[in-house]
């Protein structure tokens, strides 16, 4: 049990769970009610097997995150070091190869049955960014943070490629499927998952400001500061903000008075919070506070995809 308690530690399996849930979301509640008629079961089992792929590959990148920064973990976070602790590094590296290995396969299957190779394309270029984050990308100020948020965005826009250009031999002019709305939606909902993203790694690098200064990193605060990097992660907040507000008229300005009131309360209140927060945090526990609360805005604004049941 030990062993196995340890293993979810490494894959990280509730950031897995927010990939499941958001990927699920898009397709069930944003997607699905977009089509005149349903497609065959057939397409489902599709999706699922594209679900799983994203989280094979997901897991496979936090472990590799892990085997290269045991060291500087080992001063951030001691209490979570799972590598050499628990895990040896020989399997860490074992089952990094094999569920990278497992995800691609699972995407070429996707790719040859929808004919949309470009997917495929997509998720090997994944892998190979996640190795090169945690080897190189990681460790230099803004190259790590924007290829996290890109990632963090692909895993909604995969669902879009998948359903929105990727029906192939299912595509007819029955399905009445409007992309072009479908692909609105896929910008806005990746926007907001990439600037939220944006943010929470930069709070993440202050929170790690020690053990990175230990090991030679050159992340935002050790080269910019702590006060930029506080201003930086603060303008993108007030982005963040700026774009929800605007969601937020459009949505009354159209008669969604309950999903107006719940980014009002769910998403934006916490915003104001955190900005609020951010300017009195000094210490890494307060970093870490913030950084919780931000994933508690990233999985309201998922939860929002709820409403296309009701709206649509």
């Amino acid at each position: 049990m030990r062993l196995i308690a340890a293993f979810l530690r490494l894959i990280r399996w509730p950031n897995l769970f927010f990939i499941i849930l958001t990927q699920s979301l898009f397709y069930f509640c944003v997607f699905k009610p977009m089509l005149k008629y349903p497609l065959p079961a057939s397409f489902d089992v599709l999706f699922w097997i594209l679900v799983t792929a994203s989280v094979c590959i997901a897991a496979a990148g936090y472990i590799i995150n892990d085997y290269f920064d045991f060291h500087i973990d080992a001063i951030n976070k001691p209490q979570k070091v799972v590598i050499d602790n628990v895990i040896k590094r020989r399997w860490a590296i074992i089952w990094h190869w094999f569920l990278s290995g497992l995800g691609i396969l699972l995407t070429a299957y996707i790719s040859y049955k929808t004919n949309k190779f470009h997917i495929l394309a997509a998720n090997i270029t994944c892998v190979l960014l996640l190795w090169f984050y945690s080897t190189t990308f990681k460790k230099k100020i803004l190259w790590g943070n924007i290829l996290i948020s890109l990632l963090t965005a692909w895993v909604i826009l995969v669902i879009y490629f998948f359903v929105g250009t990727g029906i192939g031999k299912w595509q007819s002019p029955d399905l009445a499927l409007d992309v072009k709305r479908l692909y609105k939606f896929a910008i806005l909902y990746a926007g907001f998952a990439f600037l939220l993203s944006v943010i929470r790694e930069a709070v993440k690098d202050l929170e790690d400001l020690e053990g990175d200064i230990k090991y030679g990193c050159r992340t935002m605060p050790i080269v910019w500061g702590v006060p930029a990097a506080k201003v930086y992660t603060a303008i993108w907040l007030v982005v963040c903000v700026g774009m929800l507000t605007a969601i937020l008229i459009y949505a009354g300005l159209s008669g969604w008075w309950v999903a107006s009131l719940y980014i009002a309360i769910a998403i934006l209140i916490p915003l104001f919070m955190i900005l609020f927060a951010l300017g009195k945090a000094g210490a890494p526990e307060a970093y870490h506070k913030i950084s919780s609360m931000l994933k508690l805005v990233m999985l309201a604004g998922i939860l929002s995809m709820l409403f296309f049941l009701i709206l649509k």
